[in-house]
């Protein structure tokens, strides 16, 4: 009996070496500063009759070659790397890959909404890449185009952003994200906080167009785009499934943030899910020692017995009170049958708490004294988008490739405001539910000359109410809401693009582009004389 145990036993770890030295010649290729995994390295020996390439996650087998024998690894956009296998396999198994400082053939999409060459676009746009949103981890999506120095942000409290591009803003720039804007109806000529409603753990990649981009997305353009590409699920490279995901918290000792993110991806051959999920949590700003003056917070108010009351501020580069919460949620479905077709489901959402707008609340009274507001709070700031995209490539009668692009969003905000000793808290609350599809159409059929057209329909409708709360009972009045409620707005756009390459230095773009603009509202003459009762326009 003895002899036939250790006989078993023998017999497993003979096994065991084994499957661990089949397994040892599996390698990973990786990022040398972010970790993540490089797909399409193409890896091969010094007279290149052996070649592999890695998958999307990075991964090959380089059971093809022998131990000592000379291996390179190369990728557009790294370094070239030389080793052997024993070498490798020292390093357990991870090869890590430099990335080439001098790479020019940046691919870009917001131009066209098609993949061009950096380098021959004329118009300037500026790329912040996952490397740059990683390495600057920026606490919201705001705070990821003020890191990147290139687009100036507006902040009137801790849950704010307003981005600015050339001393255009709001309702000027266009704010898109997976290729579905988000700019509606309700977007103003003020500063508004929208982008914060997208989470910038969730954001793979951000393209920033200084400069009119009309053709293509319609007049909000006028000034600049900014697009948020999201991060997109993960194929598995053969028939077994692959999963991976990632997990972070932070804590940032200005505003005593914390914050937790999780994501993972599942993907088989032709399905593929990833789901993300983020909470921040953010206490009071604390300014730094040498920040201006007037935003020192002295004093705050305080309700006590329905009075206000002005509290002194132990610590007056403390800005109270500027905390809130916030929670993002992402999910993704793709499907790829063949080569030719996509289809992908993406469902976002975003909620704020309440966060307090700072700059109103140290304006002095009316009087020159004390504070002259004592609540100036947006409420709860809410964002759903669900979006199915499905992509064809491969050349056709009109085209080489095409894009649709359906959506559906749902953004809910409003604001609350009362003056010191006021016992009426004013309050307005906007909803809008905004449709959008898009087609695009790729076509690089006629010589040097590259097309790209499509068309767009947009409808939002707006519901806007206002009341009055006396804040010693509870009890509500109605009151004057900021926009019509019902009020619709829609329109219906086609546009053409042209690139044409007279030289590998020299090329011309144009376009034009055709949209017809609707628009109907009622107006609520109970609180102001109105001579009109509607407007339209068709």
């Amino acid at each position: 009996m003895k002899s036939s145990i250790n006989m078993r036993g023998v017999t497993f770890l003979m096994f065991f070496f084994f499957v661990s030295l089949v397994l040892s010649q599996e390698v990973y290729v990786l990022d040398a500063d972010s970790r993540e995994g490089i797909g399409n390295v193409v890896v091969t020996n010094e007279d290149r009759s052996k070649t592999v390439i890695t998958g999307l996650t990075g991964r090959c087998d380089l059971k093809i070659f022998s131990g000592n024998e000379k291996i390179t690894f190369r990728h557009m956009g790294y370094l070239t790397f030389r080793t052997t296998k024993d070498q490798i396999q020292r390093k357990q198994n991870k090869v890590f890959l430099t990335l080439n400082p001098q790479q020019l053939d940046e691919v870009v999409m917001s131009i066209s909404k098609w993949e061009q060459q950096k380098k021959d676009i004329p118009q300037k746009i500026a790329s912040i890449d996952a490397r740059s949103i990683s390495f600057n981890n920026p606490q919201t999506s705001a705070d990821l185009l003020q890191s990147s120095g290139k687009v100036f942000v507006q902040k009137s409290q801790l849950g704010g952003g307003s981005p600015m591009i050339r001393g255009f803003a709001t309702n000027r720039l266009l704010l898109s994200v997976d290729g579905v804007r988000m700019n509606n109806a309700i977007f103003r000529g003020g500063n508004i906080q929208n982008v914060i409603s997208i989470d910038p753990y969730a954001v793979k990649n951000t393209e920033v167009i200084f400069g009119p981009g009309s053709v293509i997305y319609g007049s909000d353009a006028i000034g600049g785009v900014m697009n948020f590409y999201t991060k997109k699920p993960t194929f598995a490279d053969n028939g077994d499934p692959v999963f991976s995901g990632s997990a972070a918290y932070r804590f940032a000792s200005a505003n005593n943030e914390n914050t937790f993110h999780t994501d993972f991806n599942f993907g088989k051959k032709k399905w593929s899910f990833l789901s993300s999920i983020t909470y921040n949590t953010f206490d009071d700003l604390k300014m730094g020692k040498h920040g201006p003056a007037s935003y020192l917070r002295d004093t705050y108010v305080v309700t006590e017995n329905g009075s206000d009351v002005l509290r002194n501020n132990p610590s007056p580069r403390r800005q109270v009170p500027t905390g809130y919460n916030q929670i993002s949620l992402m999910q993704k479905i793709s499907h790829k049958p063949n080569s030719n077709w996509e289809y992908e489901l993406g469902i976002h959402y975003s909620e704020t708490s309440d966060y307090s707008r700072y700059d109103r609340l140290i304006q002095p009274g009316s009087d020159g004294s004390g504070l002259g507001s004592a609540e100036w709070y947006y409420g709860p700031q809410k964002w759903l988008m669900s979006n199915v995209q499905v992509y064809k490539k491969g050349r056709g009668k009109f085209y080489d490739g095409v894009k649709l692009t359906a959506a559906y969003q749902f953004f809910e905000e409003s604001r609350n405001e009362r003056d010191f000793g006021d016992l009426q808290r004013y309050s307005s609350r906007e909803q809008v539910d905004a449709i959008s599809t898009n087609l695009d159409f790729e076509n690089k059929k006629i010589g040097d000359l590259r097309l790209y057209y499509g068309a767009e329909y947009v409808f939002n409708r707006v519901s806007s109410s206002g009341f009055q709360t006396d804040i010693s009972n509870g009890s509500e009045l109605p009151a004057p809401s900021r926009y019509p409620d019902g009020a619709r707005w829609q329109t219906l756009a086609a546009y053409l693009n042209g690139e044409y390459k007279l030289k590998p230095n020299f090329t011309l773009l144009a376009g034009m582009r055709y949209s017809h603009v609707w628009t109907k509202a009622d107006f609520d003459t109970t609180f102001y004389p109105f001579p009109f009762d509607e407007a339209s326009l068709s």
